[in-house]
């Protein structure tokens, strides 16, 4: 009677499995040896406690628990995974010069991911993201389609892909989620000068060249930086119907060896960032490079980043100067002359070091300096600097509190200093 209801349960188990899903060899694999665990397992009590159980009856106890397992796992072919991030500012700044203040609370970013995985080497990954919360026609906030792409391994340290991609550039381009980075603000540096977040359309390589030594390289749709601009921020076409006369070509080396040390760099050029528009092409070279140090609670993390242009960027630049309407945004530290005759655009700059200390596992604090300059070209000083203080809090390894406050500095007197205040989270 015992074996004839033992076989009836398995049978049962064995069908309701079979609804579920079929099992991969890995899954059977894993089954396997869970059966022969707990068949060793139920041999041991048998010897021990002189039970009257029969081997046959074992067995039939561990198949209909590894059955059962089997049943409830997920089916093998649920590939497909969602995360996200967000995060809310408040903004309370002052100008200098009392020419305007910005007193404002903010939903940022809120960004959905989706992945899935088609094969054990070829997978896709989508980032949408949605910026101030509300976007259409004369509304202040857009959707973005940061990331859609097909990656695939080529072999174990070897992979491509190929779509709409993050450029590996920086320390934020790639990992910003507001839990990983401290300020309520992403650093003016890499906003203003790399320029964050940034991406593009096209194909890439990433690979192990040695144990601890990364690459990247990467072909893609480039900047086109509109007359009467000359800012690289001004010339992120989003891969919105992006104009290609000209591509742009990406490369980096990152080490990563030494536990708690990452070092890299990385370079762009494109020959016209002007997309054929400009009387003269104006070509454009990015070199970026950072270090981020950590030991204990102690981290460190500094950023240098450079572009060079073609001298023809300052009078391309200059024609439209007249186009500029002060008072239409809030331009922290934006000097006045910007609106007038361009020089100094043919060279543009920034770096920053920020040193943190994790007080405990949910509390850290940091410090940062940092400068960028837009017209590193010209004889004056137009250079922006900026001093953060601040601390993070993390309720959750996935959820942050943030309060900091900004010094901004300029020669011509329209910086700006306040608090800011944010929480974000990931998962």
């Amino acid at each position: 009677m015992k074996k004839q209801l033992l076989a009836a349960l398995i049978g049962l188990n064995v069908t309701a499995a079979a609804q579920a899903a079929t099992p991969s060899t890995e899954e059977m694999w894993a089954i396997i040896q869970q059966q022969q665990e707990q068949i060793s397992t139920l041999k041991e009590q048998l010897s021990n406690n002189d039970s009257r159980i029969s081997e046959t009856e074992i067995v039939a106890e561990a198949t209909i628990s590894a059955v059962e397992k089997m049943a409830l796992a997920p089916s093998s072919s649920d590939k497909t995974t969602i995360g996200g991030y967000g995060e809310l500012h408040y903004n309370n700044l002052e100008k200098d010069d009392g020419s305007g203040d910005k007193d404002a609370i903010d939903f940022h970013r809120f960004v959905l991911f989706t992945s899935h995985q088609f094969t054990d080497s070829i997978r896709f990954f989508s980032e949408l993201e949605v910026e101030h919360s509300i976007s259409g026609e004369g509304k202040v906030g857009e959707v973005e389609l940061e990331q859609a792409f097909i990656e695939w391994d080529l072999s174990a340290n070897q992979s491509a892909k190929a779509g709409l991609f993050l450029l590996p550039i920086g320390m934020i381009n790639e990992t910003h989620e507001p839990n990983t980075f401290y300020g309520t603000e992403r650093n003016n540096v890499e906003k203003n000068i790399i320029p964050a977040t940034w991406w593009e359309g096209g194909a890439a390589l990433s690979g192990e060249l040695s144990q601890g030594l990364s690459y990247d390289i990467a072909a893609h749709s480039g900047l086109y930086i509109p007359k009467g601009k000359y800012k690289p921020r001004d010339g992120r076409q989003k891969v919105g119907k992006a104009k290609a006369d000209d591509m742009a070509f990406t490369g980096r080396l990152k080490y990563t060896a030494i536990p708690g040390l990452e070092l890299a760099a990385s370079i762009q050029y494109q020959a016209d960032v002007t997309q054929n528009e400009g009387s003269v092409a104006v070509d454009g070279t990015l070199f970026e490079t950072h270090v981020a140090w950590q030991r204990d609670n102690f981290q460190l993390r500094a950023l240098y980043a450079q572009w060079d242009f073609d001298t023809a960027i300052n009078d391309y630049a200059s024609t439209a100067a007249t186009e500029y309407q002060p008072g239409t945004e809030f331009v922290l530290a934006t000097p006045a002359t910007d609106a007038k005759n361009i020089t100094g655009a043919d060279k543009q700059t920034g770096f920053y070091i920020e040193p943190s200390y994790k007080i405990t596992d949910k509390v850290g604090l940091f410090a940062r300096y940092s400068e960028y300059d837009n017209r590193a070209g010209n004889s004056s000083d137009s250079a922006i600097e900026q001093v953060d203080i601040g601390m993070n809090y993390w309720l959750h390894p996935n959820v942050v509190f943030k309060i900091d406050y900004q010094n901004q500095d300029n020669s011509s007197g329209t910086g700006s200093d306040g608090i800011n205040i944010g929480v974000g989270y990931s998962y």
